[in-house]
C-alpha cells in the first residue's frame, strides 16, 4: 500500500490535472461560440451574394450558356485537426470521406486530395488514399481568411493545370455544443438547380436593380465570393465541431479524474486512520506496561 506521503503527492498531481482539464473545457466552450458567431455572421454576406446572382440570372439565356463539365477528375478537401484530445474526430471524418470518395470515384488517378490538419492523414493513408498536399488548420478567425485564399488559389491551379472541375469538401458540421456529424459540400461545379431556383425567386421590390459591369465578369466575381463563403463556413464549422469533440473528451476526463481523486482521498484517509490507530495502540500498550510496572513496585 502506498505511503501517506506518496498518496498526498498523487492527490496533488491529480488536482493539478483537474485544473488543466477544467481550463481546457472553458477554452473549448469559448471557441465553439466564437466559431458559431463567425458562421452566423456569414448569413448576410451570403444573402447579398444570392441577391446579386438573382439579378444577373434574370437573363435566362445567360444561364443556359454556362459550361457543363463532363470531366471525371475531382479534387477533395478533407478537414481534420492538428491538435489532439478530441476523441475520434479525425477517424470519423476520414472514414466518411473514404466512403464518399469510393462512391464517386474508385480510381485514385482521377482524384487529388488535400487535407487540412496533420492528424487526419494517417487514417486516409491507411485506407490507401494518396494525399497530394496538406495544410495546417488555422487557429484564429483571421487565420481562416488567409487559408481560404490559399485554397482558392489551389482550386484555380486544379482547374487550369489538372482539368479538375469537380471539388468536394468533407468536414464535420456541428448540430449543438456537443453534437456534430460529417457532411459533404459540392463546391464545384456550381449547382445549376440552385441557380435556377434563385432566378425564379420574386424580387422584394417592384424595381429590379441594374448593373453596368459586363455580365460574365460580374457573375465570375459573385461566384468567387460564393466560393469564399462556402470555404470559410467549412473551416468555421469544422473548428466548432473539433472543439465540441474536445469538450466531450474533457468532460469524460474530468469525470474520470474526479473518480480517481475520490479513490485517492479515500485511500489517504484510510491510511491516515490506520497510522493514528497504530499510534493510539502503541500509547495504550506503553501505558499498560507502565501500569503493570507500577503495580509490581507497590506490591513489592
Amino acid at each position: 500500500m502506498p505511503s501517506l506521503e506518496a498518496l498526498k503527492q498523487q492527490i496533488e498531481s491529480t488536482q493539478d490535472l483537474r485544473s488543466v482539464v477544467k481550463t481546457m473545457k472553458t477554452l473549448a466552450a469559448a471557441s465553439i461560440r466564437q466559431y458559431e458567431r463567425a458562421v452566423e455572421s456569414l448569413a448576410n454576406y451570403n444573402r447579398t451574394i444570392e441577391m446579386g446572382l438573382q439579378v444577373l440570372l434574370q437573363e435566362q439565356s445567360m444561364l443556359n450558356e454556362l459550361p457543363v463539365s463532363f470531366n471525371q477528375r475531382l479534387g477533395a478537401i478533407v478537414f481534420g485537426t492538428d491538435q489532439g484530445l478530441c476523441g475520434s474526430f479525425n477517424e470519423q471524418i476520414a472514414k466518411y470521406a473514404i466512403e464518399q470518395l469510393n462512391q464517386v470515384s474508385e480510381r485514385s488517378s482521377e482524384r487529388s486530395i488535400i487535407t487540412m490538419g496533420s492528424r487526419v492523414i494517417p487514417p486516409l493513408e491507411t485506407a490507401g488514399l494518396e494525399i497530394a498536399q496538406s495544410f495546417s488548420m488555422p487557429t484564429t478567425l483571421a487565420g481562416i481568411t488567409a487559408m481560404v485564399q490559399v485554397l482558392l488559389l489551389q482550386i484555380e491551379a486544379w482547374r487550369s493545370q489538372q482539368q479538375i472541375e469537380r471539388v468536394l469538401l468533407f468536414y464535420q458540421q456541428p448540430h449543438s455544443n456537443t453534437a456534430h456529424a460529417p457532411c459533404t459540400v459540392n463546391l464545384l461545379p456550381i449547382d445549376r438547380q440552385w441557380l435556377e431556383n434563385l432566378r425564379k425567386q420574386t424580387w422584394s421590390t417592384r424595381v429590379l436593380p441594374i448593373f453596368t459591369m459586363e455580365w460574365s465578369h460580374l457573375f465570375a466575381e459573385l461566384i468567387r465570393h460564393y466560393l469564399f463563403v462556402s470555404l470559410y463556413r467549412a473551416f468555421a464549422e469544422s473548428l466548432a465541431s473539433e472543439n465540441a469533440s474536445r469538450l466531450i473528451s474533457m468532460q469524460v476526463a474530468e469525470q474520470n479524474i474526479e473518480e480517481r481523486l475520490e479513490a485517492f482521498n479515500a485511500a489517504f484517509q484510510q491510511q491516515r486512520q490506520s497510522i493514528i490507530t497504530e499510534e493510539i495502540l502503541e500509547i495504550l500498550s506503553g501505558f499498560e506496561v507502565l501500569t503493570q510496572s507500577d503495580s509490581r513496585t507497590i506490591f513489592q
